[in-house]
């Protein structure tokens, strides 16, 4: 399978707990998202920035969430700015080596 690595990182400008509480409320969503099989969430306090690391089930997935609702509730959100959204590929085999969890799968997957 060819999954896809999203990388995506902002800038926000609300307090960090203001951020967090949004977070929460879109954990759910991200879960039940078709060909996603993880996320793990960013947050780099001090300089103001967070962001995402996710792993797709491959690149139909993967486009299909940034052309999708909850990724244009995301970017248009106005506490978000400077945003930077890169694809990438999995160098499996030096991945297994270092033990990167790219091979978690989720109820989505079969």
């Amino acid at each position: 399978m060819a999954e896809k690595i999203l990388q995506i990182n902002f800038r926000f400008n609300v307090p960090r707990a203001e951020y967090e509480q949004a977070a929460h409320s879109l954990a759910d969503e991200f879960a039940n998202l078709e060909g996603l099989r993880w996320k793990i969430w960013l947050m780099n306090e001090k300089e103001s920035e967070a962001g995402g690391i996710y792993v797709f089930d491959d690149e139909a997935s993967l486009g299909a969430f940034l052309a999708g609702p909850l990724a244009a509730k995301v970017t248009s959100h106005p506490a978000i700015s400077d945003m930077s959204v890169k694809q990438f590929e999995n160098m499996a085999d030096v991945t297994e080596i270092t033990r990167g969890p790219i091979h978690i799968t989720t109820p989505h997957t079969t």
